[in-house]
């Protein structure tokens, strides 16, 4: 059973196709890697899916629910969290206080609060300023925000930006110990990590579906050779 699905999503921006006709479905419990070239149409179909923006045309369903019309906050009370490519924590409130903040906003236990934090290795540092972070740990601070909403559904947007290679290789394992029980959408540039965390891979270009399938099909799939992995 799919999660999300959308039918038909399309996004016009003053006459440019940002994103056409796409048909989307999610399943439950998938980690599902979206890819493709800068401009593609990536975090446009995201920002839909949250919220963010209305689409043109097209229909986008949560959880068997109808949320085309529905603001963002009322997504997030359905169960839906998110991260994006800009960092948005409050830089002047402590880790925990950020923490707290989301999970109060989804209407979650503050006690998943330590559990977030230290799921994302950041449980030492809760009490530290969210402004003397690196970007790389404002990036985890924000995946603890996700989690602690509980989310039925986790979108990260380039989460793996600004990490270390120690950190990847711990998103990594936390992105595999969610599956199953916390569907997630990853939008991401590194192919090692879409590679080894993925069920399975949608690749945008141009707005449109190229492709669709397992890491290794869509790893062999010319077009998508072509068009992004430049291995063609």
């Amino acid at each position: 059973m799919s999660i999300l699905s959308t039918r038909g999503l399309s996004r016009n921006f003053a006459g440019l196709r940002a994103v056409h006709d796409v048909d989307f479905d999610l399943p439950k419990g998938q980690v599902r890697a979206l890819i493709g070239p800068n401009g593609a149409g990536k975090t446009t179909f995201v920002s839909m899916l949250c919220g963010r923006i209305r689409q043109s045309s097209g229909s986008v369903s949560f959880d068997g629910q109808d949320i085309g019309r529905l603001p963002a906050h009322k997504r997030i009370r359905l169960g839906m969290a998110y991260t994006f490519q800009i960092t948005s924590v409050f830089q002047r409130l402590s880790l925990h206080e950020n923490v707290a903040l989301a999970a109060r906003r989804a209407g979650t236990d503050e006690g998943a609060v330590a559990d977030a934090l230290s799921r994302v290795g950041l449980a030492d540092r809760t009490d530290q300023v969210a402004g003397d972070l690196s970007y790389g740990h404002q990036r985890l601070l924000e995946i603890a925000m996700g989690l602690a909403q509980a989310p039925k559904l986790l979108i990260l947007d380039e989460p793996t930006q600004g990490l270390a290679e120690s950190e990847v290789l711990a998103f990594n394992a936390l992105v595999r110990a969610l599956a199953g029980n916390t569907t997630v959408l990853l939008i991401e540039h590194n192919m090692d990590v879409v590679m080894a965390v993925a069920d399975r891979i949608t690749v945008l270009n141009f707005g449109e579906v190229l492709a669709e399938g397992t890491p290794e099909q869509v790893r062999a799939n010319p077009d998508v050779q072509s068009a992004y992995l430049g291995t063609a």
